[in-house]
């Protein structure tokens, strides 16, 4: 039976839908660690934003929200259309730990109560997660609720990105041996993650592509995720290049997904260009990426409110309304 959302919660997510879907359309950029490199190490502070500006001004006139970081990313989401929702980001870039033992971290003096101020619509928080990781994945979990709760109690909703990884140093995510154990992992993850009280999954796709191109395969294992899942969940790009997540996205919207959270399969070209090449990059063959991927979740994506539906009012609902 879908459950009640509260008032904010509930608007928040549909300011971050599609207008004729109550679906997920989203494009992300709150790289900041991996953008630096990207963009080779010794771009200014206001490069990096000046560049986050023009591909999230661009992109934001037909995505349904924009998903993107305090530090590099303010500037731009006070020039994005204001028909597009934002997210932010709330976790530290990065982890703690070596490759096999990942904490996610906090950034220090980032709030929900401060995200809420600045007029995001919701919470994007990202988590290293292994379901076998023991006490970690304990910590990871606790973590997790406490960070739901502080946004719930400003009434925002959370998106919650867990990001597998090798428990073996010996054999890296990118490696075969992984990714004969990644269907697993993402599906027990999203089964124990999705009852942490996040409103929103969003996954990376159950299987590496590079490993297997099968696309019976990865629609079953889609199936399998929405099958364990309490909570909707959209599918992430995860940097891999847009032809593969175009059919990632037919996938997993057709196996139960609800729309994308789409970065660099959208717009990674457009990054180290020049400003004006940029701006034709983004106006041609990003928004080109960007309107196919819109038609397949507007089209195919699971509606988000099988799973929520919208608050009743009483008279005096307001009373007991408690402000941030």
């Amino acid at each position: 039976m879908p459950a009640s959302l509260s008032p904010g919660r509930y608007r928040g997510l549909k300011n971050v839908s599609l207008p004729a879907a109550d679906a997920f359309g989203i494009v992300a950029f709150d790289q900041r660690g991996s953008y630096r490199k990207m963009m080779g190490g010794t771009a200014s502070y206001a490069q990096l934003c000046q560049v986050k500006t023009e591909i999230i001004s661009a992109l934001s006139q037909s995505a349904s929200a924009v998903l993107t970081d305090p530090v590099y990313g303010m500037a731009a989401a006070l020039t994005m259309s204001p028909r597009a929702g934002l997210l932010l980001a709330l976790e530290k870039s990065g982890y703690s730990g070596d490759s096999s033992y990942r904490k996610t971290e906090l950034i220090p003096s980032w709030t929900p109560q401060k995200i809420r101020q600045a007029g995001a619509d919701a919470v994007k928080f990202m988590v290293y997660y292994h379901p076998e990781s023991g006490a970690l994945a304990e910590k990871q979990e606790a973590l997790i609720a406490t960070v739901v709760a502080q946004c719930h109690a400003c009434d925002l909703p959370v998106f919650l990105e867990p990001m597998s990884y090798s428990l073996d140093a010996a054999a890296p995510k990118n490696s075969a041996e992984f990714a004969e154990t990644r269907p697993a992992v993402v599906i027990e993850t999203a089964r124990r993650l999705s009852r942490t009280g996040a409103d929103v999954l969003k996954l990376e796709s159950p299987h590496d592509i590079a490993h297997n191109p099968d696309e019976s395969a990865w629609r079953a294992a889609c199936e399998q995720v929405s099958e364990a899942s309490a909570v909707p969940w959209a599918l992430l790009s995860a940097g891999v290049d847009f032809a593969q997540f175009e059919r990632q996205l037919r996938a997993a919207c057709a196996a139960g997904a609800s729309g994308f959270l789409a970065g660099r399969a959208i717009w990674k070209e457009a990054a180290a260009m020049t400003s004006a090449a940029r701006a034709s990059f983004m106006a041609g063959e990003a928004a080109r990426r960007l309107d196919a991927l819109l038609e397949i979740a507007a089209r195919d994506a699971r509606s988000w409110n099988d799973f929520y539906t919208p608050p009743t009012f009483a008279a005096t609902w307001y009373e007991a309304y408690a402000p941030c």
